[in-house]
C-alpha cells in the first residue's frame, strides 16, 4: 500500500485532494495562477468556506469561493467547488452530484470531486469528469468503512500538465499520515490551505497565514 505522503511529495500538483479514512478526512488546495493562490481557509458556522486573501487581486470568483466542507444532518461533505450547496440543499449526495457536472475551464475542464462522510463511518466519494463527446461522467464509490490508518485519497488531477491531466481510476487506497506531515508533503510552491478533521478535531492550514 502507498504512503499518502508519499504519494504527495512525488506529485507536483494533484490540484485538489480528497482523504477519507476512519475518523479521518482531509482536504486541501492547490493553485498555478495569482488568482487561485490568492487563498485561505476559514471557518463557518457549519464548516468551512475560501476566502480571498487580498480581495483586491481577485480576477474571478466563481470557481475560487465556495464552501468546501458543509455538515448535512449527521454527515459531512466535502467537495472542490460550490456543489457542496447543491448537495446539501437537496439532502441527497447522488442528487446533488447527479444535478452537476465538470467544471468550464477549458481546456482543463476541472472534474468535481466530492464525499460525503456518515455518522456510522461509512462514506462515499464521488468524480464528474469531462468526457471527448462534451458529456459528463459521473463516476461513485461507495465504502461501508475504513480500516485504522487507512484512508481512501481522490484529486482532480493525476499531475501536471497543459491541460492538466484529469485524475483517472478508483480513489487510491493509502496509508495514512498526520496532518503536519500531509501539509508538509505538499508541494510548497503550489499548495494554498488545507482542512483536517481527525477524530472530530477540526485544523485549518494557510501558507498566506504562515503555516
Amino acid at each position: 500500500m502507498e504512503k499518502l505522503v508519499d504519494l504527495l511529495k512525488g506529485n507536483p500538483y494533484p490540484g485538489r485532494g480528497i482523504v477519507v479514512g476512519k475518523d479521518c478526512v482531509y482536504y486541501w488546495i492547490m493553485g498555478r495562477s495569482t488568482n487561485s493562490r490568492n487563498r485561505i481557509f476559514s471557518l463557518t458556522e457549519d464548516g468551512i468556506q475560501t476566502e480571498a486573501f487580498k480581495p483586491e487581486l481577485v480576477e474571478d470568483p466563481s470557481l475560487i469561493i465556495y464552501h468546501p466542507v458543509r455538515t448535512m444532518g449527521d454527515a459531512l461533505v466535502v467537495t472542490n467547488g460550490d456543489q457542496t450547496d447543491t448537495i446539501v440543499e437537496k439532502g441527497s449526495f447522488r442528487e446533488g452530484c447527479m444535478a452537476r457536472e465538470f467544471e468550464p475551464d477549458a481546456p482543463n475542464f476541472t472534474p468535481r470531486i466530492s464525499a460525503i462522510v456518515n455518522a456510522d463511518g461509512s462514506f462515499e466519494l464521488s468524480i464528474l469528469k469531462h468526457q471527448a463527446n462534451g458529456r459528463c461522467l459521473r463516476e461513485f464509490f461507495a465504502y461501508e468503512a475504513a480500516d485504522e490508518g487507512v484512508g481512501y485519497f481522490i484529486s482532480t488531477y493525476d499531475g501536471d500538465g497543459n491541460p492538466l491531466p484529469t485524475f483517472s481510476g478508483e480513489p487510491r487506497e493509502v496509508e495514512l499520515a498526520g496532518a503536519d506531515e500531509v501539509w508538509a508533503a505538499l508541494n510548497d510552491d503550489n499548495k494554498v490551505s488545507m482542512y483536517a478533521c481527525v477524530n472530530g478535531e477540526v485544523r485549518l492550514f494557510n501558507k498566506h497565514l504562515g503555516d
